[in-house]
């Protein structure tokens, strides 16, 4: 991996102001759950499983808790590459982001985020569309 800069910059997103995004996802708990849940769907569904297939997956799941965190307002610093550099060699679609986008809404409905509050979220997330979407 080339070098880079820790910023929660990196993190494509600025944080939600408050605990109320935090309470919804039940706290770094619930997006524990919710990370685990998606990189495990991520790495069985076969519209995806061949864009990870050389992922490290302990670094995936502590880099997406730390991000979803600094974005819930949950007190976490977010460590991982910006989004563009992280995904410039995946060649990502827009059906692929979507399905992303699927699973991820499939674990929170699992974990019991509200929809509202999950829409919030993905509200924040949709921007970095066009940092990973590169064909």
């Amino acid at each position: 991996m080339d070098p880079y800069t820790v910023s929660n910059a990196n993190a494509g997103a600025q944080p939600f102001v408050g605990t109320e995004m935090l309470a919804a996802f039940h706290g770094r708990d619930g997006i524990g759950r919710i990370v685990d849940d998606l990189v495990d769907h991520v790495q069985t569904d076969d519209r995806l499983s061949e864009i990870f297939k050389a992922s490290d997956f302990v670094r995936l799941r502590r880099t997406l808790k730390e991000q979803v965190c600094y974005i819930l307002n949950g007190g976490c610093d977010y460590t991982g590459r910006d989004m563009k550099k992280v995904h410039e060699d995946h060649g990502i679609v827009t059906a692929e982001f979507g399905a992303l986008v699927e699973l991820l809404q499939d674990a929170m409905n699992r974990e019991g985020v509200a929809f509202g509050a999950q829409n919030r979220l993905l509200a924040k997330l949709a921007p970095m569309k066009r940092d990973t979407v590169t064909r």
